[in-house]
């Protein structure tokens, strides 16, 4: 009964808007589409390793606006969980041989276990208390990561093989590792929708619009910020664990909170609480970060100020406003 009475409440417009497979509107599918074709082409024509850089930090980008953009919680902690995805999954795949299906699922399970003891902690504050005690988690395992012997310190996990993909694909080739990016992209991609979409996602908007009236009506709200964020952290670890295979490589740069801040930029810049606009914000991001790299230390100005214009005129970011623009769902 509760979940019919939020569905009514605050999503009902949204229910009656979800046409075909997976609850896509329209436009969405559309967009989706345009989005699928360009990631079967685009290999053929732009370098391979700048796209699966682009597909790993868009999925971590959608991981992170599942968790603000649809429950309204913002979290300074990402990078603990993509970090530390990227770490475990080099040092099983590199000190213990694990194919790298399986690598990259422990790096998922890494952000899982992270996640819940850290968002337990955290949900029990709101607002600008729970991004700092997200924050505050994150440096705790960046500290970890530097002291604990298994991450190489300063220096890193390096010459991290790819390996072979099922015992059959061998992942050495550029554009053979870049189809199981965009698979594990496209996966990750469609289970957030489908969660978005689902009751569950239905329930968790309703904790963002006015969680007083989303726990008047019985719903345990605590409990499914909590299921939120672990899966938000999951699909982090995930993203992470890919790019630690793709360039051979983990670091601290990936659990610094600076990496925190960069996923919170992706997804402002493009839209918080669409489905596309996360990719929009990291394609952008990325692609300022590898065309605009002879500028040095200019970039950041860069990225400053067009995160300054974003916020000055396109308060909903990139793609929320050309979705306000046309009145559709991106």
């Amino acid at each position: 009964m509760a979940e019919g009475t939020i569905a009514t409440a605050g999503g009902i417009a949204a229910r009656h808007e979800e046409t075909g497979l997976w609850g896509f509107t329209k436009p969405q599918a559309v967009a989706f589409l345009l989005m699928l074709a360009f990631v079967l082409v685009s290999p053929f024509f732009l370098y391979p390793v700048f796209l699966m850089k682009v597909l790993c930090f868009a999925l971590f980008a959608c991981a992170f606006n599942l968790l603000i953009g649809y429950v309204g919680l913002l979290s300074f902690g990402h990078a603990a969980y993509f970090g530390m995805g990227a770490y475990i999954t080099g040092y099983a795949a590199k000190a213990w041989g694990v194919p790298p299906e399986l690598a990259i699922l422990m790096g998922g399970a890494t952000g899982a276990l992270l996640g819940i003891p850290f968002g337990w902690l955290a949900i029990r504050r709101a607002g600008i208390y729970f991004a700092m005690i997200t924050l505050a988690l994150a440096q705790m395992v960046y500290f970890f990561a530097l002291q604990a012997p298994f991450t190489g310190g300063e220096d890193g996990i390096q010459a991290i093989p790819r390996g072979t993909l099922f015992g059959v694909f061998d992942l050495t080739a550029d554009l053979t590792m870049y189809w199981l990016v965009a698979a594990i992209f496209l996966a990750g991609f469609l289970l957030i929708h489908r969660i978005v979409h689902s009751p569950f996602g239905q329930v968790m908007k309703a904790i963002r619009d006015n969680e007083p009236r989303a726990t008047s009506l019985g719903y345990r709200t605590d409990d499914y910020k909590l299921m939120a964020f672990v899966l938000s952290a999951t699909l982090a670890g995930i993203a992470g664990g890919t790019k630690a295979l793709v360039f051979n490589i983990a670091t601290l740069t990936d659990v610094h909170w600076a990496m925190s801040g960069e996923v919170v930029l992706m997804s402002l810049v493009g839209g918080l609480g669409t489905i596309f606009g996360p990719v929009v914000g990291a394609a952008v991001i990325i692609t300022m970060q590898n065309y605009l790299a002879e500028f040095g230390a200019w970039v950041l100005v860069i990225q400053g100020v067009i995160f300054i214009a974003c916020v000055l005129a396109f308060r909903r970011g990139i793609l929320g406003e050309i979705a306000h623009a046309l009145r559709v769902k991106l």
